[in-house]
């Protein structure tokens, strides 16, 4: 199971549509280690810099840290709750590598050679194969 939802959320759902903030709060606590890196890498972002974006390149920790993520980034709903929560739009590659972009830099040069299929390829190594 990915979220751990109260059960007064689930018959909300049940009766009709969750807002954003209840549903980004089951992320935040079901999945604390991808709410650290996203919540991490947005206000890297956030803060400035010249850096066009902001990302992750440290492995997660254990086996449990990163399935976080994988379900965080895999599950539509989830990557989409972050990304309004944040106002980022977020990209990743392989197990780890998160990146958060400026809405603003969806379809630019920099975050198309970064969701291409040349990036991808060359953040390949040995170590990353099973991830």
């Amino acid at each position: 199971m990915s979220l751990d939802v109260p059960t007064a959320l689930l018959e909300r759902a049940e009766r009709g549509e969750v807002d954003d903030a209840d549903f980004v709060e089951v992320v935040r606590n079901s999945l604390p280690y991808a709410w650290e890196v996203v919540s991490r890498v947005a206000g890297e972002l956030r803060s400035g810099g010249t850096a066009e974006f902001a990302d992750n390149t440290v492995a997660p920790p254990d086996e449990v840290a990163r399935g976080q993520l994988l379900r965080a980034m895999a599950s539509d709903a989830i990557r989409g709750g972050l990304e309004r929560h944040f106002g980022v739009k977020l990209a990743f590659q392989n197990c780890h590598r998160v990146a958060a972009f400026p809405l603003s830099a969806v379809g630019g040069e920099t975050y198309t050679t970064f969701i291409g299929t040349r990036a991808q390829l060359l953040n390949q190594s040995p170590e990353l194969r099973n991830c």
